[in-house]
């Protein structure tokens, strides 16, 4: 290997970032793997990953637009809670300035099913949709961001903090 100048590339950290064993109401599967959308801002898509470095891990909320698959809201932050999601929640919205009704999809994570979320998608006029239990196939485009987004950047990236992570 270090006659051709082969380097390995081991696996990264796995972290679970969902929490779907909790109380709150679950919505319907309004999405129902229908991906391909006509107009923007009539469905977005929504998840939390998380990158490490040597500070500890770095959790990242994005919001997809799914007639251009384009991100339309992020939030980074050195925590999971439902404010994560939120912020990246109303960054989208007042980029987008969406008409009521936008339908935006998530996993059941206890941040989406969360009163707080809840109440925000409320003042917003949207109609909540979330994934079936433990199905990822069900919110696949943001997963494939996700994997786009670290196995082609930040996987093979060493980060010292959360600052040059973000």
């Amino acid at each position: 290997m270090t006659k051709l100048g082969l380097k390995p590339r081991y696996p990264k950290r796995f972290k679970v970032t969902t929490d779907s064993n909790h109380s709150d109401a679950i919505s319907p599967n309004h999405l129902n793997r229908q991906f391909e959308v006509a107009i923007p801002n009539k469905v977005w898509t929504t998840d939390i990953s998380y990158v490490w470095t040597l500070e500890g891990w770095l959790y990242v909320a994005v919001v997809i637009d799914l007639f251009s698959r384009q991100v339309v809201g992020w939030s980074i932050d050195d925590h999971m809670r439902t404010s994560l999601c939120v912020n990246a929640l109303q960054m989208a919205f007042w980029r987008r300035k969406p008409e009521p009704g936008l339908q935006p999809h998530s996993d059941r994570g206890s941040q989406y099913a969360s009163q707080e979320y809840r109440e925000h998608l409320g003042i917003m006029k949207m109609q909540q949709s979330m994934s079936r239990k433990g199905n990822c196939w069900d919110n696949s485009p943001t997963e494939r961001f996700f994997r786009s987004l670290k196995h082609e950047q930040l996987n093979y990236e060493k980060f010292r903090t959360k600052e040059a992570a973000s």
